[in-house]
């Protein structure tokens, strides 16, 4: 499968809110980061914590603004977080 995703580039996490065992934290749902490292492909947790078949996913380092991530941020404007994502929770920002 190859990658959607390289570094550098802009991408949203959905915005979406599915019952079940989710990895992607809600905090960071349909915000903008930019990919910094693609770890490779990895089994989907989403079902893997109910031991169902899976497929592989590419799992992706992206990098968001604290400002951008929390409205109230006093931080610095280059204060970052980085987290795991894995790519179907990934689109391509505009």
């Amino acid at each position: 499968m190859p990658q959607r995703f390289h570094e550098g580039d802009f991408v949203r996490v959905r915005d979406d809110y599915p019952i079940g065992h989710i990895r992607t934290p809600v905090y960071i749902r349909g915000k903008q980061g930019v990919i910094v490292k693609d770890f490779g492909a990895f089994g989907n947790p989403e079902t893997l914590a109910y031991c169902l078949p899976t497929e592989k996913r590419e799992l992706y380092k992206v990098r968001f603004w604290q400002q951008m991530v929390w409205s109230s941020y006093k931080g610095g404007p280059r204060d970052t977080v980085d987290l795991d994502i894995y790519e179907h929770w990934l689109e391509k920002a505009e």
